[in-house]
């Protein structure tokens, strides 16, 4: 599998490495005419969609925290190889805590001051549908019911009652963070426009597929007591956008009619931090 001849003449690129194939496009590690490696990503005749505000999100962002990108056309973009290894890769290995350390400092360099003009963005509120609609199977349990429930009232809440509205990164977690030689930088960013405080929400779940870890109280509290000081944000609002940013993927992933889903029992965890209420008992 190779990308197409006049893609890498374009870009003055050469000899490509297939690195993965996503649901939409198909990446290879790149050498570049001037030296240096990079990332072809190719989207083919169907064009990049969505991707396209978070390539627009990255071009505006301080070079010192953001991957650089040093090409678009309608169906590719070239990024910089970031060598890593991720945030992720930092947490599991036991340094959680300087993870989350490097990624609020990360955060904050993608937001300077008042950050980019958000014209053009599409809106957080639009992301909400899934879970505005999700419905609740005759199967599932009680308390992952109200669970459920107490997000989409919660999403509501904060929906209509953002502040410092602004252009984000839109997928901030560990995963996305990589080391290079000038520090960490994020990547893969979606670009939406919503409140600043959501930008962290997500990064709660992660590193993804650990739940001893996400699970943890304890650990839900140190990064909200951590990355409500060093982002500025206010610790309860950070930990309910949490809550619904869990709830939202829950909902995606759902399809509409919600059975059992691996994360509900971080949901309620999340819930439990960001409001007290225990609805694992319910």
């Amino acid at each position: 599998m190779k990308p197409p001849e006049d893609v890498l003449a374009a870009f003055r690129v050469m000899a490509p490495e297939w690195i993965a194939t996503t649901a939409i496009a198909s990446l290879w590690k790149v050498s570049r005419a001037g030296g240096g490696a990079a990332v072809l990503k190719y989207y083919g005749a169907r064009g990049m969609g969505s991707e396209a505000d978070g390539f627009r999100f990255l071009q505006a962002a301080p070079e010192d925290c953001a991957a650089r990108v040093y090409g678009l056309r309608p169906d590719a973009a070239l990024i910089e190889w970031l060598e890593g290894p991720s945030l992720a890769d930092l947490a599991i290995a036991g340094e959680d805590e300087t993870a989350a350390r490097e990624l609020v400092r990360v955060a904050s360099g993608l937001h300077p001051g008042t950050g980019q003009a958000p014209e053009g963005y599409p809106r957080l509120e639009d992301r909400f549908d899934a879970l505005f609609h999700l419905k609740p199977a005759p199967s599932c349990a009680a308390g992952d019911k109200a669970a459920i429930a107490a997000c989409q009232t919660l999403a509501c809440e904060l929906l209509n009652t953002q502040i410092d509205v602004r252009p984000l990164h839109g997928d901030l977690h560990h995963g996305n963070v990589m080391k290079t030689p000038r520090g960490y930088c994020a990547f893969d960013a979606k670009g939406i426009v919503g409140e600043r405080t959501y930008e962290l929400a997500n990064a709660f779940r992660h590193p993804y597929g650990n739940p001893d870890l996400t699970r943890d109280p304890r650990r839900i509290g140190m990064l909200a007591d951590l990355w409500s000081v060093g982002f500025a944000v206010d610790r309860q609002r950070l930990l309910q956008w949490a809550a619904v940013k869990c709830a939202l993927s829950i909902a995606w992933r759902s399809k509409g009619r919600l059975a059992q889903d691996d994360e509900l029992d971080l949901l309620a965890a999340l819930l439990s931090c960001a409001t007290g209420q225990d609805l694992s008992r319910v």
